[in-house]
């Protein structure tokens, strides 16, 4: 296994911790262990309690019963608990696929997403967005990319970086698809109940497909990613028993503070979540705003969920903008290029409090170059 350098979190490590503004976070606004105690009465004093011995390899139990209630209908031994989103990826890929094995997966994507799967031997297709058609995907591209040897189809709804939403009618048709021709669906839904409309909520792939696997994680939607908590969902007992045997050369077991917070967390989610919704929801506004002014400058496809966005540089290069953005003004974005789109993109990310400072040197920025 041989696995190329991260482009995305190389450039993180590089800007992340001296850039004075994130703008292009994929994440919510966060808050502290004392903020997340105060939700629940008593909770603080249990923390202080809490054992530190070694946990469950699969998971606490009352952790894994409080995060099905994410999937009804499935059961706590239907969830495996991982460090993150990115080791359940990790493990996925090398509990379903081979050298020689074929995948498609959505593009653009986190690189792991189909990394992982390359440096096992497997042969990858992207199934690529469309910008002109609001990023949407199209399902006869995919039906053309499928092979005998496909044995897994990857999708990210709602997206990262584009914010692209899937409408219900496609995403019952993918499901249909993958369980006709025996294909598993890794279904990252790292961003589910954080769309901007709950009628558009899609039902997670495990509830509707028996051979999908649904990855989840409190980082995103809720704003806590330093507890480093995910986990898949699955009917798919096959894949979920070869991830956990996998899981004992990877992590073993995860941090037991970190479950009794995410559980707390998970407990109080519709109040974090609901929380972050409303930061978003503002900063969508400033951003329609921002991009109407700057019209000339740049494209805005307007994202249907989460917080982040992909828009365009209409003029100059990506990568040297964003490199004296930050030098200059201490703000950060992602060029595209990072996920290896050469069409002068970028991610926005707008889940954080402190949007509109960020925004406002931007646009000082943006009045003398």
């Amino acid at each position: 296994m041989e696995l190329s350098p991260f482009k995305l979190e190389r450039y993180f490590a590089r800007y992340e911790f001296n850039a004075r503004y994130l703008l292009c976070s994929s994440d919510c606004e966060s808050l502290t262990i004392a903020d997340l105690l105060a939700y629940e009465p008593g909770a603080a004093e249990d923390f202080s309690r809490h054992w530190l011995g070694y946990t469950e390899s699969t998971g606490a139990p009352s952790l894994r019963r409080e995060i099905t209630r994410l999937y009804p209908g499935l059961a706590p031994e239907q969830v495996l608990v991982h460090s993150g989103a990115e080791e359940a990826i990790f493990l996925f890929m090398h509990a379903v696929l081979k050298p020689g094995d074929h995948v498609i997966v959505h593009w653009p994507c986190y690189q792991s997403l189909f990394e992982v799967a390359q440096s096992i031997g497997a042969e990858v297709t992207f199934w690529r967005a469309h910008e002109e058609k609001g990023w949407a995907l199209d399902l006869d591209e995919l039906k053309a990319a499928l092979r005998p040897n496909t044995r897994a189809i990857v999708v990210n709804t709602p997206h990262n970086p584009t914010g692209y939403l899937m409408s219900a009618a496609d995403y019952a048709a993918l499901n249909q698809l993958a369980v006709e021709k025996g294909i598993v669906l890794f279904s990252d839904e790292v961003y589910r109940e954080s769309e901007y409309a709950a009628a558009d909520r899609l039902p997670s792939a495990c509830q509707i497909n028996p051979l999908a696997v649904s990855l989840g994680v409190v980082s995103k939607t809720y704003g806590l990613p330093g507890l480093r908590i995910g986990w898949v969902a699955t009917q798919n007992q096959e894949v979920l028993e070869r991830m956990a045997a996998l899981k004992d050369y990877t992590s073993i077991c995860n941090s037991a503070p970190s479950e009794f917070l995410a559980e707390l967390a998970l407990r109080h989610r519709e109040a974090l979540a609901a929380r972050n919704q409303g930061i978003i929801q503002h900063n969508l506004s400033l951003l329609d705003a921002f991009f109407a002014r700057y019209a000339d400058r740049f494209q805005w496809v307007r994202p249907i969920a989460g917080p982040i966005a992909y828009p365009r540089l209409l003029m100059g290069d990506i990568e040297a903008f964003c490199h004296r953005l930050v030098t200059e003004e201490g703000v950060l974005l992602l060029p595209g290029t990072l996920y290896g789109d050469s069409s002068n993109h970028f991610r926005m990310g707008f889940g954080r409090k402190n949007l509109p400072e960020a925004l406002a040197h931007l646009q000082m920025f943006l009045e003398r170059v």
